[in-house]
């Protein structure tokens, strides 16, 4: 994001020197380092959350994937059940009947 060699950090030191003065730097540099580092644990811990919420909207997603595969399956055994069903019912009927069904019809 913001590239500061060391050059540049040199010269900021030497200004803050300047401006603030030696008696009072260190504990300004102090405060700065402070507020740097609570600022950057801010940072990580806003990075921490939106990594944990789109881990969770993943796994969400990954459930939303299996139910959708759970009623294709549910589908998949209603259809399976539907034709073993028909199949029973057309073993219970007499032969001459599936004979009349399956062959076609002579003209007369």
């Amino acid at each position: 994001m913001f590239e500061i060699g060391f050059s540049e950090l040199v010269l900021v030191g030497l200004v803050a020197l300047l401006v603030i003065g030696p008696e009072r730097l260190p504990s300004v540099a102090r405060l700065a380092g402070f507020w740097i580092g609570k600022a950057r644990n801010m940072m990580a811990s806003v990075k921490a959350e939106i990594r944990q919420e789109l881990h969770a909207e993943e796994i969400r997603q990954a459930l939303k994937d299996q139910t959708g595969l759970k009623e294709f399956e549910q589908m998949l055994d209603e259809t399976s059940n539907a034709a073993n069903s028909i199949k029973s019912s057309l073993e219970k009927l007499p032969e001459d009947s599936l004979t009349k069904i399956t062959t076609p019809h002579e003209p007369k």
